[in-house]
């Protein structure tokens, strides 16, 4: 399962629009958009999570598109280094 880092969303983007852009490369396995706490339009970024080779394709056909009349910027999300604390 990989993790999809998608910024530069439109106000107007929808969940319901992006699965549909995302589902035709594969199975979306989630979707999370990120809104407006005050008006409750995208805020611009949502993440996804497709399996591997449907991401991959996800990535190649979407990344830098005109989507809603805004360029997205689709890639595969970093994993977040764990911070060890030290013991004294």
């Amino acid at each position: 399962m990989i993790n999809l880092s998608i910024r530069g969303l439109a106000s107007s983007t929808t969940e319901q629009s992006l699965n549909s852009l995302f589902s035709q490369f594969g199975r979306v396995h989630s979707l999370t958009l990120v809104r407006d706490m005050f008006t409750g339009k995208c805020r611009g970024f949502a993440s996804v999570k497709m399996e591997g080779h449907e991401a991959k394709l996800a990535v190649a056909g979407l990344n830098n598109q005109e989507i809603d009349g805004a360029v997205i910027r689709v890639e595969r999300q970093k994993p977040r280094l764990a911070t060890v604390k030290k013991r004294r």
